[in-house]
């Protein structure tokens, strides 16, 4: 199976929802949400493309590496990729329901560990969509990370126990969920959590914890301060609020202040080998990938996700 062969099966799978288009920068699908595009104008999905595009990488070819090394450790744990799957959901109602919500998240956590790679998994407004992920995480022997939406506190500690018990790697939330168009239509609004709360909720659970949705230095900062394992610098894939700047933009500024302190992975319009090593130069320890493994998944189950990965 060729990324082609994967990517030709994707487009057919999601049409309607996902174009899999040559250049994925978000201005095809903009304002799409319910569906795979960015908010509103989708500038907060194409800033993430742009702020990369910014950057340009220049070659040095006297050097002695013969055989590249590219494996990463993360909590004690040696993978041989810095790419690693970003929180996905909506199956059914965001990507058209060519797969079920089971299938999609299966072949994401099995694909990813057979690249050497991990997936995390994602919470949505249906019970089944973190159940899945948890099922898939407990299937491939804890090789996964559910990341939980900032929903009540009592919700999210019931969601964290459950964590536990899947034998799950880590455990987290996205901060950058806050304010879902897609939790909110479905009765289930999410919203911004205190230092204080975040501190309370880190306490239930020996697991480490991960702060997705940070897009500022001061509260890198504040993430630092609560003894957080790792942070994702991610806007949500523009999925939330309109006009935030690309991730790739705000990276330098925050590696600036905790580089070295805390492990951060960047999540935000990566869409090729290039662009990893672009987060990478920019201080990312790790990346994490959306449209190109959904695209794996559709494509081709989990041994698409493997050769999306591999590729990368």
């Amino acid at each position: 199976m060729t990324e082609k062969e994967v990517r030709d099966s994707a487009r057919e799978k999601l049409k309607g929802y996902c174009r899999v288009c040559p250049r994925c920068d978000g201005s095809v699908c903009a304002g799409e949400v319910p569906g795979i595009g960015g908010v509103l104008s989708g500038s907060a999905f194409s800033n993430n493309c742009e702020a990369l595009a910014m950057y340009h990488i220049n070659m040095r070819t006297i050097n002695q590496v013969d055989e590249p090394n590219t494996s990463v450790k993360v909590f004690g744990k040696s993978f041989d990729t810095p790419v690693f799957v970003a929180p996905l959901t909506g199956a059914s109602y965001n990507l058209g329901g060519a797969l079920s919500e089971a299938e999609m998240i299966s072949s994401l956590v099995t694909g990813a560990k057979e690249a050497g790679s991990l997936s995390f998994s994602g919470d949505g407004a249906e019970e089944a969509i973190y159940a899945s992920g948890l099922e898939a995480i407990s299937a491939a022997g804890g090789s996964g990370i559910p990341i939980i939406k900032p929903r009540a506190t009592d919700a999210i500690a019931e969601r964290i126990r459950q964590a536990e018990e899947s034998g799950a790697f880590a455990v987290g939330i996205d901060l950058d969920g806050a304010g879902l168009v897609t939790m909110a239509l479905k009765g289930q609004p999410v919203g911004p959590k205190t230092f204080y709360q975040l501190r309370e909720l880190m306490g239930l659970t020996k697991l480490p914890f991960i702060l997705k949705g940070i897009m500022t230095a001061k509260e890198a900062e504040m993430a630092l301060e609560l003894g957080v394992a790792a942070i994702v610098i991610s806007n949500h894939g523009g999925r939330v609020l309109d006009g935030t700047p690309g991730v790739a933009e705000v990276l330098p500024e925050i590696v600036e202040r905790v580089k070295g302190e805390i492990f951060v992975f960047a999540d935000g319009g990566i869409r090729s080998g290039i662009d990893v090593l672009k987060m990478l130069a920019l201080g990312a320890n790790a990346v994490l990938i959306g449209r190109p493994a959904l695209w794996g998944a559709f494509g081709g189950g989990s041994a698409g996700v493997e050769v999306i990965i591999e590729k990368l």
